[in-house]
């Protein structure tokens, strides 16, 4: 099995308001995941936190980085770790009018042997916004070049509504698991797709002590049939 994992880790403030990257660190590594996404990562600019260059990563881990905003006074957007080598990073912005710029990191990974295809993305919190975003993600997919996993924090609250209804029929169904807000889990909006969907095992929340302290939300993690 291939170990997969997606977390919005709260710019690494916790439920204490204390900016920790040793605690990010530590739920990391509790995963135990070889792909992890992150999502709201402070990226670094005048005077800010770097979370990404803060963390204490395993030798050897590769970290790919995909700012949705990028100025010189504040670096922030979305992050993949990987255990094995990232060998193409590309940017799907989907940015909607003047809210908060979004985007989505698309990352090529040579995992044992073969490509797999990383989209780690955090879609905004407008119903409209959220539609407009994930017709650009499904028109971006080339789901026949190689198997996709598509992760991240999708922000959608309604079981019923579009772009849910539009990700199942392209992906298929997969269970969701509530992980929002992490001290008492209602809300299933970190998410976890992959094409071909046979190969999705099974999708869980991470619910150690330390992950529910460390973000607002929890970690959630994939297994998948990698042979």
């Amino acid at each position: 099995m291939l170990r997969v994992a997606t977390w919005n880790v709260h710019e690494g403030v916790g439920a204490d308001g204390r900016y920790d990257p040793q605690r990010v660190s530590r739920v990391l590594r509790e995963l135990e995941a070889e792909v992890i996404a992150l999502q709201e990562v402070p990226l670094g600019g005048h005077g800010r936190a770097d979370l990404a260059g803060d963390i204490d990563m395993p030798s050897g881990w590769r970290l790919a980085v995909g700012p949705t905003l990028d100025t010189p006074a504040r670096r922030f957007g979305n992050v993949v770790l990987s255990r094995y080598p990232i060998e193409e990073v590309r940017s799907i912005d989907l940015s909607f009018g003047r809210r908060e710029p979004r985007g989505a990191l698309d990352a090529d990974i040579e995992c044992r042997g073969r490509r797999l295809r990383i989209v780690a993305t955090h879609l905004g919190l407008a119903p409209a916004e959220r539609r407009d975003q994930v017709r650009r993600l499904l028109a971006a997919f080339d789901t026949d070049r190689m198997p996709v996993v598509l992760l991240g924090d999708i922000n959608e609250w309604f079981v019923r509504g579009r772009p849910l209804r539009w990700l199942r029929a392209h992906f298929g169904v997969t269970r969701p698991v509530r992980s929002f807000p992490s001290c008492l889990p209602l809300f299933a909006l970190d998410r976890i797709w992959m094409h071909p969907i046979e190969r999705l095992v099974d999708v869980c929340a991470h619910r150690s002590a330390t992950a529910r302290v460390a973000s607002d939300h929890l970690p959630v993690v994939a297994h998948i049939d990698w042979p």
